[in-house]
Formats: C-alpha cells, sequence, structure tokens
C-alpha cells in the first residue's frame, strides 16, 4: 500500500512538474514574441520612409506576420527587409498590399533624391574630417548602397572614412574600393 502510495505520488509530481516547465517554456516563447513585435512596431515607426499606421505586426513563434498597405513594392521590401534584420526574428510572412502601381515611379524618384542627398552628406563629411583628405575620395550612391573610390594615406584613414559612410543616415552599406597609398 505505501508503495503505491509512493508512486503515485511520483507520477502526480512527475507530471505536475512537466507540466509547469511546459507552461515555463510557453510562456517565455510569450514574451519573446512580444519583445520581437514591440521591437518590429518600433522600428516602423520610426522609419522615415514607411506610414507604420497602415503597417500591422504580429508575431509567433519569433516569425514576424506583416498585414496592412503600402504604397509601393519599394515599401514592401524596405518593410520586410526591417524587420528581417531584426534580432530574434526567424523570418518574415510578408502579407503587405500594395495600394498603387504609380506611386512606385514616386518611390523610385525618391530614392534617387534621397541617393543624392547621402552622397552630398557623405562627400561633406569626409571633406570636413581633418584627419581624412576628402577632396581625394570619390562618392557614388545607389538605392543606398555607398561606393568610396580613390587614394587614402593609411589604412586608418580608409577605415575612418568607411565608417563616416557607414554613420550617415539613410545608408544601406559601404563598398570600399579604397586604395592605401
Amino acid at each position: 500500500m505505501k508503495k503505491s502510495i509512493c508512486s503515485i505520488v511520483t507520477v502526480a509530481l512527475l507530471t505536475l512538474g512537466s507540466t509547469a516547465a511546459y507552461a515555463n517554456n510557453s510562456w517565455e516563447d510569450k514574451t519573446k514574441d512580444a519583445w520581437i513585435d514591440g521591437k518590429a512596431e518600433s522600428t516602423l515607426l520610426f522609419n522615415g520612409n514607411l506610414n507604420s499606421f497602415d503597417i500591422n505586426t504580429d508575431v509567433q513563434n519569433s516569425i514576424v506576420i506583416l498585414t496592412g498597405k503600402v504604397d509601393s513594392e519599394v515599401d514592401k521590401a524596405l518593410a520586410e527587409e526591417l524587420i528581417a534584420s531584426l534580432d530574434g526574428v526567424e523570418s518574415v510572412d510578408n502579407k503587405l498590399t500594395v495600394l498603387d502601381a504609380k506611386k512606385s515611379e514616386d518611390s523610385e524618384s525618391l530614392m534617387a533624391l534621397t541617393d543624392s542627398k547621402v552622397e552630398a552628406v557623405v562627400k561633406t563629411k569626409l571633406l570636413f574630417e581633418s584627419e581624412v583628405n576628402g577632396s581625394d575620395i570619390e562618392v557614388e550612391v545607389k538605392n543606398g548602397v555607398v561606393t568610396l573610390m580613390g587614394q587614402v594615406s593609411s589604412d586608418s584613414v580608409k577605415e575612418l572614412a568607411v565608417a563616416i559612410a557607414k554613420n550617415t543616415n539613410d545608408v544601406k552599406s559601404v563598398v570600399d574600393k579604397l586604395d592605401v597609398a
């Protein structure tokens, strides 16, 4: 009788323990999803090119589901890229609807203007940096990708020029084609 009571108590404790562990994992998963959702919402809110009020995010098991509407295919791709780059995101299910194809042309014009602005800002920063001879560095920008070309006096100047470009708003990446003289 004592052995059967001990067996019942042991089974009950094991069942209770595994249920508690499952509940704990479920709670942690939901917390992680909520954390990712908050980061996704904030990322969209602080991006100046997207209307975050028209984009909804939902997170299930670290997969972000985007729904709502955007003005162009570029905006749809931008939203997906921004969210996919967040820490903890497994993948993005992009269900955004594009409203108007004409706006796509507007987005291309906006991208060209943004590229021109980025080129001017990077070139100005390089010219004003006393450690870099900015007049020896050519700057080209295409779709947010900055290409630096020319000659610099040392590896440290090269690294500084690349860092200046990377730390400029609206720069997606930097292609370093600088040569050390």
